[in-house]
């Protein structure tokens, strides 16, 4: 019977700052009214606590956010709740601008709805009905207390005012102002480093303490350097030098563990980015240092740290070696950079393990058990490996390029890309059609020769309005987009990876929620979005990119790039490299050539490239910030900066598929779906898993013209500068995905190099991380 039905529609948390919740108050009231409309009789329950699960710890809030849901939700015929009753507040006697914020949320009036509910919910944090102001009870502390409080809560508004009233404190008895950073403020670092260390701080947090530290040292500077005594030495548990290598440009995760660790009173000299070997080994000596930590994103990096390793060693130093970055690995530390110095050599995984790590090198008590430990597990590691190198088989390069991937070109309809169509209405009708193959009407793909462009010419596309300016009647093989819209871009953000370098676990947007770290991730989300606000709104970065569509057939593992359509002259080749590892039947050694269709197809088909970055006028702002010893803000905007830029990488590839190239313009997928890899054709860049060779981004440069139109530069190493920055390949092809290199034999590195024109030394150097094999000396 229908009256004995019971539905429970979803209740989930309104107002948490992600815009896929903006709907579900509105959503759960619209389900209301329909299942009583169609459905008569049956009753309907909601979990009305989950509504208000993003303001937890602010109770006032959360039970105005009830009685607002249920008068609505119960207006339109919900039957039964759970909810706490006895907390319950009168709707009629709500705050009239908390009742009115909370209706714009529960039934999402405006865009910014949450951010003003926000704004003032810090009102209402008590159990009375009376709004009050934020509490501030801490103020009537005394100063030490009052500074370790802001210390622990980040808050450094008024840091100059307390740190004033220590030092004429400590002045009074007869102190000197060094004393208030040796005493209070230590003290409050401590106990900072201490919840870090226990789990009950996060990385954010903890940044933002070394943000109201650094602002108190800045005051005090003056008076110390003015009554500075003759062999004054600062007291600090270490002097640590930290350093970018050579050629890398990438220094997110360095700045947050040199943060980490002043906030445990080591001393960080930062020699920034592209650093040289010797000048980090004279800034050692001159700083007399006690440690040094080097850092690299890049794969060219871990032979600058080799390399380092064996000049400390031939320079007699003995110092403790700390290697971090994305790139580096314990199996490359324990094979490759230990054996090369005969100190102590210490792969450390992130920020959290840092500080550890440093007081057991420097500790001579913790020093021995530290290092026998690594070395138990450097030797097992070495011995692994040694036993991989003798184990590992590898298919002779003819048999792996006969195991190339199946795929049947007879019968394939390559997509000629619609920005190579030569006429202007060709392009921009185009959105409206089916995909349209190569070939005209009657006419094989085989036989078929588009006619030769009238003119090979850069055009610049306007960022919002694309489909309106192909104005020049020829064939375009670049396009250019300058000052691309940022809050465009926002909306392609990959999170995930923005919470991984902040060291805050979990998958997004259910680490908002996490018992344990989900305050300190809401905090920095919302952080980030008043940043993104402010950003685009002032214009503190430029977003810059090019993408280019070429005519492109296979030969052998290498694709040859035309000049044109009549395919008679190779521009470029980019050169590629095959899986070469025995594998189980029926799963081939792939190569990035086996996506385009080979000549002797007579198949006309194409290859796309870009160069993307949102890091223009970043580092200058940055600056400013670390000027102003705000840490927190500096790095918090690199790392949205590097996620902008991947969510320009993601865009373009999306206006690629559906406009430019048009192999997909019927495509519709969701941003989740684009960050999960779910469209047609794949984007790999030289420096990863299946082109790991990075010396090939010269050939993507020459063919974008990409510094020319971005402003993107190539370091020595091939790191790309400035450092939000993104490139790669475009193949079209339905059956192209994304694999894993792994390692090769010495005949395939030979002939790499034969086909790059370089020696066999060069070629094992650029393939170093891939070599399945000891190179000789």
């Amino acid at each position: 019977p229908p009256e004995d039905i019971i539905f429970d529609p979803n209740i989930f948390a309104v107002a948490t700052g992600i815009e896929a919740h903006n709907y579900y108050g509105k959503d759960f009231i619209e389900a209301v009214k329909w299942i009583k409309a169609n459905l008569p009789h049956a009753k309907i329950s909601g979990g009305v606590s989950n509504v208000s699960f993003s303001f937890r710890g602010n109770n006032h809030v959360r039970e105005s956010i009830h009685s607002v849901f249920l008068y609505h939700a119960i207006r339109e015929g919900m039957d039964m709740g759970i909810v706490n009753a006895g907390a319950l507040m009168v709707y009629d006697s709500l705050d009239a601008e908390l009742r009115e914020r909370i209706e714009d949320v529960i039934h999402f009036r405006r865009e910014d709805a949450t951010d003003r509910l926000i704004d003032i919910a810090g009102k209402f944090k008590g159990e009375k009905q009376e709004a009050r102001v934020e509490d501030l009870a801490w103020r009537d502390q005394e100063a030490g207390k009052r500074i370790t409080y802001a210390l622990v809560k980040g808050i450094d508004a008024f840091v100059e005012a307390d740190t004033e009233a220590l030092r004429q404190e400590i002045s009074a008895r007869g102190g000197r102002p060094i004393e208030v950073i040796e005493g209070p403020l230590m003290e409050g670092m401590n106990v900072v480093g201490d919840l870090f260390g226990a789990g009950k701080m996060f990385l954010p947090q903890v940044v933002k303490s070394a943000r109201v530290m650094k602002k108190a040292v800045a005051y005090l500077i003056p008076f110390i350097e003015a009554e500075k005594k003759p062999g004054d030495v600062a007291s600090s548990k270490g002097k640590i030098l930290m350093a970018t290598v050579k050629g890398d440009v990438h220094d997110i995760g360095k700045n947050i563990v040199g943060v980490v660790l002043q906030c445990n009173n080591y001393d960080v000299v930062d020699l920034g980015v592209m650093v040289a070997p010797q000048k980090i080994l004279d800034a050692a000596r001159e700083h007399n240092v006690d440690i040094i930590g080097l850092s690299g994103l890049i794969t060219p990096s871990l032979d600058e740290m080799v390399h380092l390793a064996k000049e400390m060693q031939r320079q007699g130093f003995t110092i403790p070696l700390l290697i971090g970055g994305a790139t580096t690995s314990r199996a490359h530390t324990s094979v490759k950079i230990d054996p090369a110095y005969e100190g102590p050599v210490v792969w450390v995984k992130d920020a959290s393990r840092s500080v550890p790590v440093a007081a057991a090198l420097l500790s001579d008590e913790q020093r021995p058990k530290l290092m026998a430990e690594t070395k138990a597990e450097y030797d097992q590691i070495r011995e692994r490996h040694a036993n991989k190198n003798q184990t590992e088989r590898f298919l002779p390069l003819e048999k792996a390029r006969a195991n190339r991937t199946p795929i049947e070109w007879k019968g394939y309809h390559p997509f000629r890309p619609r920005m190579l169509l030569q006429q202007t209405h060709d392009v921009c009708e185009g959105h409206a059609r089916a995909r349209e193959p190569v070939e005209a009407e009657g006419v094989s793909a085989s036989s078929a020769t588009p006619p030769a462009p009238t003119s090979l010419r850069s055009g610049t596309v306007s960022a919002s309005h694309c489909d309106h300016v192909h104005h020049d009647h020829g064939v375009q093989y670049v396009k250019t987009f300058t000052d691309y819209p940022l809050a465009e871009l926002r909306e392609f953000i990959d999170w995930q990876p923005f919470f991984i370098s902040w060291e805050l676990k979990g998958r997004f947007p259910d680490l908002l929620n996490n018992p344990a770290s989900g305050e300190a991730a809401r905090k920095l989300y919302a952080d980030a979005q008043t940043m993104l606000d402010v950003a685009i709104k002032e214009k503190w970065i430029q977003a810059n990119g090019v993408i280019g569509l070429f005519p492109a057939n296979a030969v052998g593992d290498d694709i040859e790039v035309y000049t044109d359509e009549s395919r008679s002259t190779v521009k470029a080749t980019l050169r590629n490299l095959r899986q070469q590892a025995e594998h189980r039947d029926g799963v081939p050694n792939r190569s990035l050539g086996d996506y385009i269709a080979p000549k002797e197809t007579g198949l006309h088909d194409y290859v796309g490239g870009f160069a993307v970055t949102t890091g223009l006028g970043c580092h200058e702002k940055v600056a400013q910030f670390k000027k102003d010893n705000d840490d927190y803000n500096a790095i918090l905007l690199e790392s949205l900066a590097d996620r902008l830029a991947e969510s320009f990488a993601e865009r373009l590839h999306q206006r690629v598929r559906k406009e430019f190239w048009g192999h997909s313009n019927d495509e519709g997928l969701s941003n989740e779906d684009l960050i999960n890899e779910k469209y047609a054709g794949i984007r790999p860049a030289p420096g990863y898993p299946a082109c790991p060779e990075h010396t090939e981004k010269l050939t993507l440069w020459q063919l974008l013209d990409a510094e020319k139109n971005t402003g993107i530069t190539l370091t020595e190493s091939m790191a790309m500068w400035p450092g939000a920055s993104v490139s790669g390949w475009y193949y079209s092809h339905p059956q192209a995905q994304y694999f894993v290199l792994g390692r090769i034999n010495k005949e395939q590195t030979a002939d790499y190099a034969k086909r790059k024109g370089w020696t066999l030394q060069e070629a094992e150097k650029w393939l170093a991380p891939n070599l399945g094999y000891e190179p000789e000396d």
